[in-house]
């Protein structure tokens, strides 16, 4: 079936989005073709919202409008607790939790050799800077377990040991391959509060 050229063009940029298959997209396309006007507009306005709004956050890389995210610019999270994070969803995870009270650190990204991401194409010297400026007693590896985020954790585990900060991962009940995006509350909860010292 041939599709007109605005229906093609739909369709190819929402195969774009992460898991969105042919099949996919073209079910959400033609979901938002039965959208009256006013729906449309105010899902245009929220995607071209983002656009020169969105910043990552000058201390931590987490996703805000402002020169710092709210995390950053709250004084009474505790200051000498760090947890790195690969992605600004991620923060969302644990912060919905309630439980982690201290500040983060996004990498924007996890170590992946085969996709050719190295340490100097994610947020570690930045992480390193802000260690060795002091006030930092710990720091808590959040990054996924999966083959990337354990690879991530072993490479700052080492780098972070030298610079005298207690080291801690996350601990159990988050199963191995699994995301932290999609992660329930009580599981991600009980996998922070049983951090390990590395």
């Amino acid at each position: 079936m041939a599709y007109t050229p605005s229906i093609e063009k739909l369709i190819n940029e929402l195969r774009k989005l992460p898991g969105v298959g042919p099949k996919s997209a073209q079910r959400m396309a033609y979901h938002l073709l039965k959208q009256d006007t006013s729906e449309l507009t105010a899902l245009s306005e929220a995607i071209s919202g983002l656009i020169g709004k969105i910043r990552y956050c000058e201390i931590c890389n987490n996703l805000t409008e402002a020169p710092l995210c709210p995390v950053c610019s709250d004084s009474t999270r505790d200051q000498g607790v760090l947890c790195v994070v690969e992605q600004p969803f991620d923060i969302l995870a644990f912060e919905r939790t309630g439980v982690f009270r201290g500040l983060y650190h996004c990498l924007l990204g996890a170590l992946s050799p085969m996709d050719g991401i190295t340490p100097e194409q994610l947020k570690i010297d930045s992480l390193l800077k802000r260690i060795q400026e002091g006030g930092i007693r710990e720091v808590i590896i959040g990054t996924n377990p999966n083959t990337e985020g354990e690879a991530t954790a072993a490479y700052l585990m080492h780098i972070l040991k030298p610079l005298g900060v207690i080291v801690s991962r996350i601990g159990v009940g988050i199963p191995i391959g699994g995301d932290l995006e999609y992660t329930d509350q009580v599981t991600l909860s009980r996998a922070f509060e049983g951090r390990r010292i590395l």
